[in-house]
């Protein structure tokens, strides 16, 4: 026979669950000296102009090539 599932308590432990999981990112995002913080943004800037600089740009003869 299945379990007993006490839906108010499962929804209750999910919502427990992803708050905590919330809690991880904002202490990642907002607990950080002003210093780390714009260091983390100038070397994310650098990868994605690094990762910009590598794309290929698409041939014009060939419209749908995806």
């Amino acid at each position: 026979m299945a379990e007993i599932v006490n839906f108010n308590k499962a929804r209750k432990a999910r919502d427990k669950a992803a708050a905590k999981a919330q809690a991880v990112r904002n202490r990642a995002a907002h607990g950080r000296p002003k210093a780390e913080t714009q260091q983390a943004r100038l070397e994310r800037l650098a990868r994605d102009r690094a990762l910009d600089g590598h794309r290929r740009d698409r041939d014009p003869e060939r419209p749908n090539d995806d």
